[in-house]
């Protein structure tokens, strides 16, 4: 009796029983692919180091031995561990940028890439950007991205967790942005000086409910990046007490908070939040500007 190692010649061969497996295993996906076949695609291609578009040219080719072993090994533990593809990888993508991850922070996910490949258009409108905060950065994806728009900005990334900004570090040396972004240590703004032009935040916004409920791929993430109280808002309810204060006059608050949005509205109703859409999918982000927090916060 054979082993798939040993039957499983080529890309092809492997892409097609990855995809049978996840099938078969009835997966969650939620962290960079919504299908069995793109998480296939991901784990194989990625794990070859092969690229994820244009890649035709390469699916007869044989693989070695010792390729078809890390393939194999890598979808097991998709399978019977449910861990996200891109802790098996070590990679995840952002506005189509790579990005370092491990079980030390989130898989980047955010619909703010949309967003941000706008240009933070309309919201921003003409309002120069010099000074850009990532607030619970993670592995550093929100605030990078912001680098590449805004090619004169220097941004700081923010967390409070050292753990996740060893990661963020390593993704500021990645993208050569060593010059003008930096990984800062704060609980929230505790430890961050000045005022910024844009505040970018996607905090931990998971309610207990939606904790006790969430598929096992979401129990190798880091709880401190998902948890925030019975409502979700425990760390959004202190981003609005003190953003205007570190906000620039004319600058914008953009903050992610899921499924708790709803929550966040009735908590605020004198607070005039746009909630974006979004064409690629996604919800739960919301605009304000400084003076809308200073007005009707009582903000100085």
């Amino acid at each position: 009796m054979t082993r798939p190692i040993d039957d499983l010649i080529t890309v092809r061969d492997c892409l097609r029983y990855a995809a049978s497996r996840f099938s078969e295993a009835g997966l969650y996906f939620g962290h960079g692919t919504d299908n069995v076949w793109d998480e296939a695609v991901l784990l194989v291609m990625r794990s070859l180091h092969l690229p994820l578009e244009n890649n035709t040219l390469f699916l007869d080719a044989r693989l070695t031995r010792d390729e078809r072993q890390v393939i194999l090994e890598r979808i097991d533990r998709r399978v019977h561990d449910r861990k996200p593809v891109a802790y098996l990888i070590g990679e995840a993508w952002f506005m189509g940028l790579p990005f370092k991850v491990d079980e030390r922070v989130l898989v980047p996910r955010s619909p703010m890439a949309e967003l941000l490949e706008a240009g933070l258009q309309p919201w921003l409108a003409d309002h120069p950007v010099e000074r850009v905060l990532d607030l619970c950065t993670g592995s550093g994806c929100i605030g990078i991205a912001a680098a590449s728009v805004f090619a004169n900005a220097r941004v700081d990334l923010s967390d409070v967790s050292d753990d996740a900004l060893e990661v963020a570090r390593a993704n500021i040396q990645l993208h050569g942005l060593e010059d003008r972004v930096r990984a800062v240590q704060s609980d929230v703004f505790d430890q961050l000086e000045g005022r910024y032009d844009v505040i970018l935040s996607n905090p931990p916004y998971v309610d207990a409910e939606d904790m006790a409920d969430m598929p096992d791929e979401y129990h190798h993430e880091p709880r401190l990046g998902l948890e925030a109280g019975h409502d979700g808002l425990a760390v959004a309810h202190r981003i609005l007490d003190q953003a205007a204060d570190h906000l620039n006059p004319g600058g914008l608050l953009i903050v992610e908070v899921g499924n708790s949005w709803g929550a966040l509205d009735d908590a605020y109703p004198q607070l005039p939040f746009t909630w974006l859409e979004f064409e690629n999918g996604g919800d739960g982000v919301f605009v304000l500007t400084r003076e809308a927090l200073v007005e009707r916060l009582g903000k100085s």
